[in-house]
């Protein structure tokens, strides 16, 4: 820190500098003032000079020292005291735009607040006409017009339950409940939600839960699954198969759902959980949003659940969820 004031009092102390050889070359050009006389004018200066720089260097460096090591953040109560004009000065100039930030946030945080209350809200009343329509569905007798409504009808309640899920996402911690739970349940209550778009394309299940009940929130895992088996199903060809199965390693769950459908590329694999994206081999898709498996991921994180994904183009995809031994973040006495 000296030697960062010694720069910025560079042009002070060159000037002192200066008066000092000024006062030697009057004296080297007028014989008549005493020689020993100025030595001594130098010297005596020169030291009180040298004790108003270290004085001078304590003052006025506390401030920035106490500001350099202040924890870099928006709390302006860290902030030093000013006791100089320029400090003040200083000190306004970071608190003030503190100051504004906190208020445009605490208004846009507000905002998302009440955007987010009115799109909860929204969801919940179109869940009431599309329960209307599912019992007017129900009421069609033209079985392939009624595969066709059911399919629609199902896709627009997987994006409303999707939305619905991201928005509550951030104030997942809240939410969660943790207890034993049936796979099978999840399972085949999925895949009945899926049976308009399974039966449309032909698409069977092989089952083989070995391990029946893992430990976690069934409402938010039930959405994991979901985002696989959808997947599954968009990408499988008519008449295949998807395998599901559950088992033991190590002492740890495995949950996979597997299916043999165009498969991802290997460029691909790293990406498929990023946000928005869709693919690079079939960028013209413009029924996938890149949001499912993106929010699945960030779930499964929640519940401190690990996907692992493998996949050969052309040949099919395997997803996975390794449940962990013990959730460190659940009291799980009694479950």
């Amino acid at each position: 820190m000296i030697r960062k004031y010694l720069r910025e009092r560079r042009s002070w102390i060159l000037m002192f500098m200066f008066l000092q050889v000024l006062a030697l070359f009057i004296t080297y050009l007028d014989s008549s003032i005493p020689y020993s006389a100025v030595m001594y004018y130098v010297f005596l200066s020169t030291i009180i000079f040298t004790i108003f720089i270290i004085i001078r260097y304590h003052q006025e460096v506390k401030f920035f020292i106490e500001l350099s090591e202040r924890k870099k953040d928006t709390d302006i109560t860290t902030l030093p005291e000013p006791n100089r004009p320029f400090e003040k000065l200083i000190e306004q100039s970071i608190s003030q735009p503190i100051e504004e930030l906190k208020a445009e946030v605490s208004t846009q945080h507000t905002l998302l607040e009440q955007e987010k209350d009115e799109m909860l809200a929204w969801i919940h009343e179109v869940k009431t006409p599309l329960t209307a329509m599912q019992l007017i569905i129900d009421r069609v007798e033209d079985r392939h017009l009624k595969l066709q409504l059911t399919h629609e009808w199902m896709r627009v309640h997987l994006l409303l339950d999707q939305q619905l899920h991201q928005k509550r996402m951030p104030f997942m911690e809240n939410d969660l409940y943790m207890e034993k739970i049936e796979l099978a349940s999840i399972v085949y209550s999925e895949i009945n939600t899926l049976r308009s778009w399974c039966l449309q394309k032909g698409i069977g299940f092989n089952i083989d839960l070995t391990v029946i009940n893992v430990l976690s929130d069934s409402k938010w895992l039930s959405f994991i699954i979901r985002q696989f088996l959808t997947n599954a199903v968009k990408y499988s060809e008519k008449g295949s198969d998807i395998s599901i199965s559950s088992s033991k390693h190590n002492g740890q769950t495995i949950f996979t759902v597997a299916d043999s459908g165009r498969g991802i590329e290997a460029r691909d694999l790293q990406r498929i959980f990023d946000k928005g994206f869709t693919s690079t081999s079939q960028h013209q898709d413009n029924t996938a949003s890149g949001m499912g498996l993106y929010l699945a991921k960030k779930v499964a994180s929640s519940l401190h659940i690990h996907i692992n994904v493998q996949s050969e183009f052309g040949c099919g995809t395997s997803f996975s969820l390794t449940f962990p031994k013990a959730n460190e973040f659940v009291d799980i006495q009694g479950v």
